[in-house]
This record gives structure tokens, sequence and C-alpha cells, in this order.
């Protein structure tokens, strides 16, 4: 490993990069709302410093990538810059605090300062007017700082912590309008969702600590690394793990939570799904790929398989299907994001390392982009509304930059040659059939069909065809119905309409707003060139030279590129197109069609149609038969032990304290105390009373007694000394 000094100076304080947002948290909390003389102290309610920490950062990201780029040119293998305090000490076992900084590090530190400056920009317009804007901005800048804490980590337990800082502002970001039932249940869903990975992501730490004896990932990659270390510690801790990056990146199982937090707002959907959050699970089990890799290795039938690959190929396929019956286009494009980690998790299972992160990198554009071109939509064209079906159509001509960025950004996901996601999910496609998995590259293949399709069918019910409802009003001009349209939302789908809080309720004369298009434009970009840091076919392999040594372990080589063997991704992506548009055409035009109903008509497209509009019945699984079948149940029991246990016994002890009390206050208080002091007063008062004579005021009368007295004293001194 090298020493951050001797590295350079970014490299030296990259440590800077979380800390400048975490700190700018902070001050947006504290002086977002307030004032001096009636003036605010920050004029943009605190989203100032948000978008002035998060452009710090990426400067220092910027740097830092300069400067690894320097430090690995000609180097074969590449040490990792490390950098470590300890803030803890128990014993010899120590805590810090640092920087572990590789390929892998630099990568994502320069893509979500990117993405996050972008999406802090463009939320300026989206949530102007929000009851909480300054809150919005304190939670993405602290969800910023959670990522690259993550990222930078030296060691798991710094992991964790920027793990968990990102689990609480998505809670916090996914319910920020809180006042809509649908809102708080989804942030509630999506919180204890990923805590169930999250306990899985806590055990397998204490396994591998257990077995290594640290916590730095430099040590843990060693000793995954190391020939003497069992298999069995290794696979139970890569299962653990796995839990946790199952949980995070919304891979099967687990998936279900991701889809219900759309109720966030847009910018944060789109922040939540291209580069943070979702990625950490996938960045995990490439942080730690050496555990990942030796533990989960199966052999089935004769077949090597890795775990990793088969959740991920499950996933790819069943997120696909889901997404062709969404109507919303937030949920659309939220199975596609599902779909896609499944194909990093994929490639990191069949040892396309290189391509699996490749993917993460090209990937962030492009789905930040189609987000952000929602959003965009909702907020000018179709009155806030994300309903296909009901409030879009026809946008194309009227909003043309969102049209062109979106179709760029469509064009990459789905894989079409010469776009950015093409030279990074065609190489993991042709990775697995030259590492002899050919049941995954035969599920690549059959996933960029179905992205091709989906997002076909998402393009034409947004901008093509006849506009419906919101859009309607839009295109036409027709602002006299705004009002009523406002009402009419009210029986949409709870997430299908984000509320307005201070936005303006009319609609644009044209496309959306500066802030909105330029974040846009930049993306759209990126869509199309990112890709070109390691094309494969124009034998441009950089991205690959500056990520190699990022994870100590031989990856191994990647197939020659060659177009020939291109051919059937290009074939099913046309087809997916073609195939799809002919079949919206029918469906969603204005013609006449024998396609048109005919899930109704058919039982058996029926009962498919409704499988996949109720999402496999997972979540019936999960709340009504594993909840319902382990919490009730634990429930009920809490609840008699309650009625008949605690409260038996708090009722016994008190029954018996009144009857105690009561005792005493009868014999003790009343009889023996009170009857003591009344007795001793008695006694006085018979005394006085016997005494009374005696205090007559005569002076002779006091003179005799004196004498008696004195004579009584007298006679008992003889008596004694005789």
């Amino acid at each position: 490993m090298l020493s951050a000094e001797a590295a350079g100076w970014f490299l030296e304080h990259a440590w800077l990069i979380p800390l400048i947002p975490g700190v700018a948290f902070a001050v947006i909390i504290l002086f977002g709302h307030y004032e001096v003389n009636g003036k605010r102290v920050l004029p943009w309610s605190g989203a100032e410093v948000g978008i002035a920490s998060m452009t710090a950062a990426l400067v220092l990201a910027v740097g830092t990538t300069y400067q690894w780029i320097h430090h690995v040119r000609g180097v074969a293998e590449a040490e990792p810059v490390t950098k470590s305090w300890t803030w803890w000490q128990s014993g010899g076992l120590r805590f810090g605090l640092g920087e572990h900084i590789d390929g892998l590090a630099v990568m994502l530190l320069l893509l979500v300062t990117f993405i996050s400056t972008l999406v802090q920009i463009y939320s300026l317009e989206y949530v102007r007017g929000d009851r909480r804007y300054t809150h919005f901005f304190a939670s993405l800048t602290l969800f910023s700082a959670g990522m690259l804490t993550m990222v930078l980590a030296e060691n798991m337990v710094q992991l964790i912590l920027g793990w968990e800082i990102m689990g609480l502002c998505s809670f916090l970001l996914i319910g920020h309008w809180w006042e809509e039932e649908a809102n708080s249940r989804a942030a509630l869903k999506a919180f204890l969702t990923v805590r169930v990975g999250d306990v899985g992501l806590m055990v397998g730490t204490a396994i591998m600590f257990g077995a290594s004896g640290t916590f730095t990932i430099s040590g843990l990659q060693a000793w995954a690394n190391n020939p003497s270390t069992g298999h069995t510690v290794l696979l139970w801790a890569a299962i653990a793990l796995f839990v946790g990056a199952i949980g995070k990146s919304g891979q099967f199982p687990l998936h279900t939570w991701l889809p219900d937090a759309m109720a966030g707002p847009t910018p944060v959907s789109s922040l939540l799904h291209s580069s943070t959050m979702v990625v950490a699970g996938v960045f995990l089990v490439a942080r730690l790929y050496p555990v990942f890799h030796a533990g989960l290795l199966i052999n089935v039938a004769g077949q090597h398989f890795n775990l990793i690959a088969v959740i991920g190929g499950i996933t790819v396929l069943i997120a696909a299907g889901l997404a062709f019956v969404q109507n919303d286009i937030k949920k659309v494009l939220a199975y596609s994001t599902v779909s896609q980690l499944g194909y990093m998790m994929m490639g990191l299972g069949v040892g396309a390392w290189v391509p699996a992160v490749f993917h993460i990198f090209t990937h962030a554009f492009f789905k930040c982009c189609l987000f952000l071109c929602a959003g965009s939509v909702a907020h000018t064209g179709s009155h806030h509304s994300f309903d296909m079906k009901k409030d879009m159509g026809g946008l194309a001509k009227k909003m043309p930059v969102t049209f062109i960025t979106w179709i760029l950004a469509s064009a990459a996901l789905c894989g079409v040659p010469l776009f950015s996601g093409f030279f990074s999910k065609d190489e993991i496609i042709d990775s697995a059939g030259h590492l002899h998995y050919p049941v995954f590259m035969i599920v690549g293949l059959i996933g960029a069909f179905m992205t091709t399709a989906y997002m076909t069918r998402a393009t034409y019910l947004t901008f093509f065809g006849e506009p419906r409802g919101a859009a309607a009003h839009f295109v036409h001009g027709d602002h006299a119905h705004d009002d009523q349209h406002a009402d009419a939302h009210d029986t949409h789908d709870a997430h299908a309409v984000e509320p307005v809080h201070g936005r303006p309720l009319g609609f644009a004369k044209t496309d959306s707003a500066a802030l909105l298009t330029v974040p846009l434009l930049i993306l759209g970009f990126l869509a199309v060139v990112a890709g070109y840091i390691n094309a494969a076919p124009f034998k441009i392999h950089l991205f690959e030279s500056w990520i190699h040594s990022s994870i100590g372990v031989d990856i191994p080589e990647g197939p020659t590129f060659e177009w020939v063997k291109a051919l059937p991704s290009i074939a099913l992506v046309v087809a997916g197109f073609l195939v799809s548009l002919a079949l919206c055409k029918q469906v969603f035009g204005t013609a006449a069609s024998r396609l048109k109903g005919l899930t109704q008509r058919n039982p058996v497209l029926g009962a498919g149609h409704r499988f996949l509009v109720n999402k496999y019945y997972l979540d019936d699984l999960y709340e009504k038969v594993i909840v319902h079948g382990i919490a009730h149940p634990i429930a009920a029991a809490a609840y008699w032990t309650n009625q008949h246990v605690l409260d038996g016994i708090v009722n016994a002890v008190g029954i018996g304290g009144r009857k105690t009390s009561n005792w005493i206050y009868k014999n003790v208080d009343q009889r023996l105390v009170d009857g003591a002091v009344n007795g001793s007063g008695s006694v006085a008062r018979g005394t006085g009373h016997a005494l009374q004579p005696v205090q007559s005021g005569k002076v002779s009368l006091y003179g005799a007694l004196l004498f008696a007295s004195a004579a009584v004293g007298a006679l008992v001194l003889v008596l004694v000394n005789s």
C-alpha cells in the first residue's frame, strides 16, 4: 500500500470529499431558516450551501481522479493509497477513520459528486416553493455524503457508517411528502426491507473479523486471497454479506421496496437509482470481490455457478417483466434499474469484474437522465402526473429537449451500438459466454430484448400518439381546465401524482425551464460518449487500465471483441423495438384492433397480466403470509402476555399493596401510633389536672411545698448513708 503523503495533495486529502457535504448538512439544518432583522442568512434557504458543497467535492474528486490516473500510468499493479486515524482503541483492537483509494473508489467519487451536483441544480426549480425546501436540500446533501463516506472507507466500520447514513436519508427523502399515507408507507417499507439485509451485513462483517482479526479493506482482501483461508468461513461470510447487498441493491427477492420508493420527489429517485443507495450493494460485492468470488462458487450438475450470478440473472428477467405492465413512468424506470443492477451482479458473478463496474459508470448517466426527463415531463407537460396512459402522449414536438435527451438515454439503456450502454452491457453478455457461463449469456440476451421492448412502450405512451389528459391541455394550450384537471387527479394512483406544494399550477407554453433542461443536455451527451473510455470495438481500454488493480486478485482476461459475436444482441435490440412498436400502435393507437382488451377476453393472458400487475404476488407473500404469519402471532402472544401475565402481576401487586396498606393503617397507624400519641396526651392531661391545685399563686403554699421537699430529701440522705 502507498501512503497518501507520497501520492499527491488530492489523493492525500481525498477525505475532504465526504467531509465537506457532511459539514454542509449541519450548516443547512442550523441556518437554513435563520433570520437576522427579518432577512434570511441564507437567501436560498440552504440550497446554495448544498450546491456549493457538492461543487467543491466535485473539484476535489476531479483532482483525485487526475492524480490517480497519473499514479497508475505505466504500472501493472498499482497499490491503493491509504490513510487512517485511530478514533477509538480498546486493548489491541483499533477502530479507524480514513481513506482507501483505488480505481474503484476514484470512479465512484467522481460519479457521485458529478451526479449529485447536477441533481441539486435541477432541484432548485423542481422543488421550488416546497414546504420543506430546506430539509430537502439538507437530506439530499447528507445522502451524498453517506455514499462518499462508504466509497472512501478504509475499513468495514466506516463502510457501515456510510451505508447506514444512506439508509436514514433514503427514509427521509422517500417520505418527504409524508402527509400522503402512501408516501409514509413507502418510506417505512424501504427502511424496514433494507434493514433485513443490513442484518446480513453486520453478521458478515463479524464473521470476517472473527476469522481475520481485522476490519481494514486491504486486510480483508489479503485474508480472502490467502490459500490457507478455509472455504467454509468464506462461504458463510459471503452469504451474510450478500444478503446485505441484495437488500440495498434491490435484488430478488428483496427488490419490492425499490419501485415503491418512487413516492419521493423525482430528483431523489434520480440520485437514488443512478449513483447512490442502490449502487451500494454492487459496490460492496465489487469491493470485497475475493470474498464473494471464492465463497459463493457452487457446483450444480457438473456446472460451476456463482450464487451472485444466479440472483443477478433472475433479477434481470423478473424486473424487466414487471416493467411492461406499469403505467407510472417512474416505476418503469425503477424496474429498469432493478434489471440493470441484475446485469451488474450477474457480471460480477461470472467473473466479468471490469465490465460490471463499467456498467455502474455508464448506467449512472443514462438512468439519471431518464429520471430527470420523467420529472421534466411531469413538472411541465402532465401537471405533476406520472401516469403515462392518463396524462401523457404527443409530447415530442412540444418538449423537444426533454424528448431528444430521453431518446439518447433510452438508446444507451437498450444497448444500441455506439451508445454508452452498448460498451458495458454487451461486454457483460459476451464475457458470460467467454467464461463458460452460457446460461447467463442467454439471460443477458433475453434481457436486452425485454429492455428495448418496455422502453419502446414507455416512449410511445409518453411522447407519441394522441395527447391525453393533462398532456392534451398542455399540447393544445388549454389553460381553462387547469383547476378541473387538478381535482381529477384525486382519483389517480397515489404514486402517479406528486404534490405541488407551492409550485405554479398553470401549464408552461414550451419545454421545461433551463434549470431542468441544462442538466438533461449534459447527461444526454454523456449517455452517448461515456462508453468510449472503454470501447472494446475500438480497442480502447482506458477505464480498465485505471481500475484493474482495485481488488487485489487476478481478474480473468475478457474476450476479444468481434462484431459477429455482438450481432445476436444487436438483432434482439432491433427486434424488441419493432415488435414493441407494432404492439403499441395496435393496443394504444386510435384505430380499431383485435389486440385491444385481449387480456380481458383471454383468460390465460388475463391471468398472466394479473400475475405481473400483482408483482408476482411477492408483496402479498411478504405482508399477508410472512409478516401476518410471524408478526401477528408474536403480537398476539405479546398482547396475551401483557393482559394475563404482566397485567396480572401488576394487578396482584396492586391488590396486595392495597390490603397491606389497609392493615397497616388500621393496626399500626390507628391503634399503635395514634394510640401511643393519644395515651401520652391523656396522661399529660390527667397529670395537669392533678397538679392544677398546686399552681394556686399563693406564696405561703409554695414555701410549704419547698420546705416539705427539702425535708423529704434530707430524710432520704439519712436513710441512704445510715
